[in-house]
């Protein structure tokens, strides 16, 4: 038995959920001959859903992350802090 606490953290978990949705959309925009980067940003500029294609359910993914979070992580992750 360790005397060690374990810390949980969810900001984790929230960041591997969006890393896992945004490389699943990323992956269907190329699928459909779309430029995924284009795409992603103008979604995230407008929040205008027709960015993004709905093959694969890729659409309904990209909603369920929120606008906001997902920006934050993505400069905070190109700026390495």
């Amino acid at each position: 038995m360790t005397d060690k606490t374990i810390q949980f953290s969810i900001k984790d978990d929230s960041d591997a959920e969006m890393r896992k949705i945004l490389g699943e959309v990323y992956t269907a925009l190329k699928e459909k001959g779309y430029n995924p980067i284009s795409q992603i940003v103008g979604y995230l500029l407008s929040e205008d859903p027709t960015y993004i294609t709905t093959h694969n359910n890729a659409r309904s993914l990209i909603r369920k992350v929120d606008r906001d979070e997902l920006m934050q992580a993505l400069v905070k992750n190109f700026l390495d802090k």
